[in-house]
């Protein structure tokens, strides 16, 4: 049996967007790659098949097992998804240790091709960011960025330090599912499934709000314009337009937003303005939610790169959302499928501009239909991490370090 690929990563059932988008990764990697084993060395709350539940960052040695298993499987490449909160170990007192403990396990495996996709790599970085974004360069074969800009503004981070910029980062966006298109008999078949064709004042025009409910995600800056807007759409086209809002709390510390934007929503169902539907965002019935809804708003206010957009992008919907938001707006700008606001007025401007406007819909959709087949189709995204694993295993068989062009 050929060397495995091995992902270290959290993982389902931990409820977590890292989780959810290293599940669906894996799977297309092991698509492109029938004839290996796709392994997952998770935390300890990760399970199923091939899943290694190892990582127990309450201890500061978290890593050291991880390590061991990797020096064991003797892998074809190791591939991380990183985010800060996943690998911090904190001490009695509650102090962390800046991902000191990652650090160590690259430190560790530096015999071994290693892969590491960070999923926060902001614009401008922190002091610390930009010290562990070094470190972790310095470590790693080849690290993936998911946004152009990424690269080029850390060239701009490290030059303006004085520090040289790395050269083994490849730009690789956030894939998306090819295979979830739906026709509009299988969407009015999904109201069915989903029970919406039992209420009887949801119109047929849905505009949906999708996704983890999170402070972050502030579904109340469309939820309080929601009546206007709606009476605006109907005065101008004679159509009923209603809001759909769907999903659940991920982090019980956003419990008081959680509330409070469900409330909101249940408020104007009260009116037959809306209608709340909870679920869990994760598998089909993620991108079903969404099928079933004309275009979706995605009004973040904090998103390097989303797992929302990438179902919004494989289901061609159209979208709106904020404006400047690092990975949301560099993929809007490159997808011409999307709108981006700014303030209320402008999210209230698009709502009924794209609501009023089927054929700007229609056109936004192909842009949305082209951009995944021919940019961030997980097909097209494993081919690219297939040349990152060579470009690792070439370094570590030659000694030399990748080196790759700068962006600009």
């Amino acid at each position: 049996m050929p060397a495995p690929i091995v992902m270290v990563s959290s993982y389902p059932p931990r409820l977590c967007g890292i989780a959810t988008f290293c599940e669906e990764a894996r799977e297309f990697i092991a698509q492109a790659h029938p004839d290996r084993d796709v392994l997952v060395i998770s935390h300890t709350d990760g399970a199923g098949e091939g899943v290694v539940p190892l990582m127990d960052t309450s201890k500061r040695g978290w890593w050291k097992p991880v390590a061991d298993e990797i020096h064991r499987l003797k892998p074809y490449a190791v591939h991380i998804e990183h985010e800060y909160g996943l690998y911090e170990y904190h001490d009695e007192r509650g102090r962390g240790d800046g991902n000191e403990g990652f650090l160590d396990l690259l430190d560790a495996i530096n015999d071994i091709p290693t892969v590491v996709e960070p999923h926060t790599i902001h614009g401008r970085l922190t002091d610390y960011e930009a010290d562990f974004v070094f470190k972790l360069c310095h470590r790693a074969d080849v690290v993936l960025f998911k946004c152009h800009y990424q690269k080029w503004r850390l060239d701009w981070n490290f030059n303006g330090r004085g520090w040289p910029t790395p050269r083994n980062i490849m730009v690789v966006p956030h894939g998306a599912r090819s295979d979830r298109r739906y026709s509009l008999q299988e969407v009015s078949e999904l109201r069915e499934t989903l029970g919406l064709n039992k209420l009887p004042y949801l119109s047929g025009h849905l505009v949906g709000l999708i996704g983890w409910i999170q402070s972050n995600k502030r579904w109340d800056i469309l939820t309080s314009m929601w009546e206007e807007i709606a009476e605006e759409i109907r005065n101008r086209t004679g159509e009923d337009w209603d809001l759909l809002a769907a999903g659940t709390m991920r982090d019980p510390n956003h419990r008081k937003d959680y509330e409070k934007y469900r409330d909101e929503v249940q408020l104007l169902e009260s009116k037959g303005l809306a209608h709340y539907y909870e679920f869990v965002p994760r598998g089909d019935i993620y991108y079903q939610m969404m099928a079933v809804c004309d275009f979706i708003v995605l009004p973040s206010t904090d998103e390097t790169q989303s797992g929302t957009l990438a179902r919004i992008i494989a289901l061609n919907k159209p979208y709106i959302t904020t404006a400047p938001m690092e990975g949301l707006t560099a993929q809007t700008l490159e997808n011409r499928g999307g709108l981006l606001f700014t303030n209320r007025d402008t999210l209230k401007e698009h709502v009924i501009e794209l609501a009023c406007n089927e054929q700007a819909r229609m056109r936004m959709g192909e842009n949305l239909k082209r951009y995944l087949d021919e940019v961030v189709a997980w097909e097209i995204v494993t081919k690219q991490y297939d040349e990152a694993y060579e470009l690792a295993r070439e370094a570590i068989k030659t000694g030399k370090p990748v080196q790759l062009p700068l962006e600009f």
